[in-house]
């Protein structure tokens, strides 16, 4: 409450006056003198911090200073006139008024209490009262003098140092006060509970005696560098428990200063971040390493390929990048399962380990491709000689539940600085090379030959033409119709990929797919024909037309784990296709590479509604044997066969034969290739059920469909 110039009262005289002249004649202070010391006397009240009035018995003030008045929003003379002071104070606190003036009369000593009240600032202030009678000479009471001083930011500073101690004490991180030395002063229970030291333990030192030693004392340098210049440290830091295990810690390290600049204490809080430290460390290896061989992966493999050739480079060394592929792993994996695949790798890879040098690096691609970079070679024999004992290592017989299998290995080879050649361009020579020698007879090394370079950059550069066309939309499906030989009817159509390519036309398939064959464009591409067949399938079946739907889908897509999960969720994009009307066409050698996988992936996919034809039937050889494990709802009969069955006995033969077997097996059957009606005619007389050609219709746009389909109705051949 601020201090303000007296006023004079309403009736001429001011409140001290008026207690003065109350006063008995014989009961007044001798020395006591109305002039000018009385006036004297009257400024100070008036200026005093403190809020102070005279209580008469009768409840009336006889004084109240001005800095009450002032800080209340209450003049003086409303206060001096009113029969009881609670008429002019907030209904709300009168209640307490009385009570407290009534408690004060009662006892002898002073009484203490504390009240809320609005002042002129809108706000309500924390006022602490003092009370105490004043008696007359016999000892009758007088009245009563209040005190009041305004409490509210002492309060406000209280609650704020309890909220301190609160946080201090409850916090999770670890709080260190240290003075200008950096000798501890005070620490809280989270620092015990992180570093195991109790509090008393700790007083007094210095927090150095937590260090673990992993950082040097150039870290510590810098780390007090920044703290001056700027007042703070913050960083990961390693320290040590006082069971001795490693902690560590994010540390914010701050400098407190006087005002004048000048440091007094040191704050530090620490967080436990071991557990977050282990668990990045578990993530870079699992980032980094074969989960089942322990070896480095690709990610790594790149890392260590850079600095081989950096080292290779600044030592004038050779560098061998070698691609390991083994020769008759398929055959483990399929007759003893995946379990005794993994034995074959888990062995293979020993034996690398075995036979490189401690700084040569082996890593394993996927599958059972391996990698392994040669270091420090000085001549291209001693290269020579590192790969056949390798080769010689991995040949070795391995015994899987009392059975011996041999495996080898087909090397392909890529040397620098005689391949003058980047990281990634060393591991696809390499790559490449080892084609070269399994096709040479396996179980050996090739060197990459620069001279098919230029082969390579080729289908490289068409591959990344394709991509640009899928981005670019140049690819379209066509749409060949099947009918149904009994009846005639139309019941579907098969969607067969084009390359609108904005040069040379129009391009069929074999013009371009064979050169996506094992690249991520070969998913990408499958991936736009599912999502585009169902798309013109939904439409057809909105505008009325409801046929069915079948696509191509190659063995590396339908063999991808991820395949029935994507198509699942591309088929609930589509609400409008009804179960049943999507097939899927697998050629029969791709189905015959692992049945069992293939089977799985077939049922999970023919769950949401899909079906599955086996494509190219007839071609595989070995597919009778196996039909009964194909969960397929169509074979096609395959068009080499049909083409000519009118002038070849055995391919006649062939063809009713296949449609016998369907129908033994309850499978529906396909014809490809019905050139003319005569073939038409003698493939409903054996009993096939749909049939497909250039006889029936041409591959078309989606849009030419419908036309077709009026004129074959009117006229099923022409």
């Amino acid at each position: 409450m601020g201090n303000k110039p007296t006023t004079t009262s309403s009736r001429g005289k001011r409140p001290a006056e008026q207690i003065e002249q109350a006063s008995p004649p014989a009961q007044q202070d001798p020395q006591y003198k109305a002039g000018a010391e009385g006036t004297l006397l009257q400024a100070i009240l008036d200026n005093a911090p403190l809020g102070i009035w005279f209580l008469g018995i009768d409840g009336r003030l006889q004084f109240v200073n001005s800095t009450f008045c002032n800080a209340v929003g209450i003049s003086e003379e409303r206060f001096l006139s009113a029969h009881h002071y609670v008429e002019v104070l907030p209904q709300e606190i009168s209640a307490n008024c009385i009570r407290s003036d009534e408690e004060c009369m009662a006892q002898s000593a002073p009484h203490i209490s504390q009240e809320w009240l609005p002042f002129v600032d809108g706000k309500p202030h924390l006022l602490e009262i003092t009370k105490f009678k004043v008696l007359n000479v016999d000892g009758t009471p007088r009245g009563l003098i209040g005190l009041a001083a305004d409490i509210t930011e002492r309060k406000r500073d209280e609650e704020r140092l309890r909220l301190t101690a609160r946080v201090f004490e409850n916090t999770l991180d670890g709080i260190t006060i240290a003075d200008k030395d950096g000798n501890i002063l005070e620490v809280n229970e989270a620092f015990s509970r992180i570093t195991g030291y109790t509090h008393d333990e700790v007083l007094g030192r210095n927090p150095r005696f937590l260090q673990s030693g992993r950082q040097d004392g150039y870290f510590y340098k810098e780390m007090w560098s920044a703290i001056a210049e700027n007042g703070y440290w913050r960083g990961e830091i390693w320290n040590r428990r006082k069971d001795g295990e490693l902690l560590a810690e994010l540390l914010t390290i701050t400098a407190v200063s006087d005002e004048t600049g000048v440091v007094t204490n040191y704050v530090g809080i620490s967080s436990d971040i071991t557990l977050l430290k282990q668990h990045e460390k578990q993530l870079e290896h699992i980032a980094h390493y074969d989960a089942l061989t322990n070896v480095p992966n690709r990610v790594l493999l790149a890392d260590r390929l850079r600095q081989a050739l950096a080292h290779s480079k600044r030592e004038g060394s050779l560098l061998a990048v070698c691609y390991l592929d083994l020769d008759g792993f398929k055959l483990v994996n399929d007759t003893m399962g995946h379990e005794a695949g993994d034995t074959v790798l888990i062995e293979v890879t020993r034996r690398i380990k075995e036979t490189i040098r401690g700084d040569d690096t082996v890593a394993r691609l996927g599958g059972d491709e391996f990698a392994v970079l040669l270091l420090g070679l000085r001549a291209a024999e001693e290269c020579a000689s590192s790969l056949n004992r390798l080769l010689d290592a991995i040949c070795h017989p391995i015994e899987i539940e009392g059975k011996l299998f041999e495996v080898s290995a087909s090397i392909g080879v890529a040397l620098y600085p005689g391949d003058e050649a980047d990281a990634d361009a060393l591991l696809r020579h390499a790559d490449q090379a080892m084609y070269s020698a399994k096709q040479a007879g396996k179980n050996r090394y090739h060197l990459y030959d620069a001279e098919n370079d230029q082969r390579a950059r080729s289908h490289h550069e068409f591959l990344k033409r394709l991509a640009l066309a899928l981005v670019r939309k140049e690819f379209v499906l066509y749409f060949q119709p099947k009918v149904e030989m009994s009846s005639l009817r139309v019941v579907g159509a098969e969607a067969l990929i084009r390359w609108n390519h904005p040069e040379r036309g129009l391009l069929v398939p074999a013009e371009f797919l064979p050169a996506i064959e094992g690249s991520m464009l070969e998913i990408e591409l499958g991936d736009w024909v599912v999502a585009t067949a169902l798309a013109q399938l939904e439409q057809w079946h909105q505008s009325g037309l409801p046929i069915e739907l079948s696509i191509n889908i190659s063995a590396r897509h339908l063999q991808a784990v991820d395949f029935a999960w994507k198509l699942k969720r591309r088929v609930l994009r589509h609400p409008g296709v009804p179960a049943g009307n999507l097939q899927i066409e697998v050629l029969e050698t791709t189905a015959l590479e692992d049945i069992p996988k293939v089977s799985e992936t077939i049922e999970r996919c023919r769950r949401v509604g899909v079906s599955f034809a086996l494509d190219d039937f007839g071609t595989g050889y070995s597919s009778l044997s196996y039909l009964g494990r194909l969960p397929v709802d169509t074979l096609k009969i395959d068009q080499s066969f049909i083409c000519d069955m009118l002038h070849v006995k055995g391919n006649r033969a062939i063809v009713q034969g296949v449609i016998a077997l369907a129908q033994a097996f309850e499978r529906n059957t396909v014809a490809e290739g019905i050139e003319n009606e005569d073939l038409f005619r003698a493939l409903r007389e054996m009993g096939c059920e749909y049939g497909q050609g250039y006889g029936i219709g041409y591959p078309m746009p989606a849009e030419e469909l419908p036309a077709w389909l009026e004129r074959w109705n009117r006229a099923p051949f022409r």
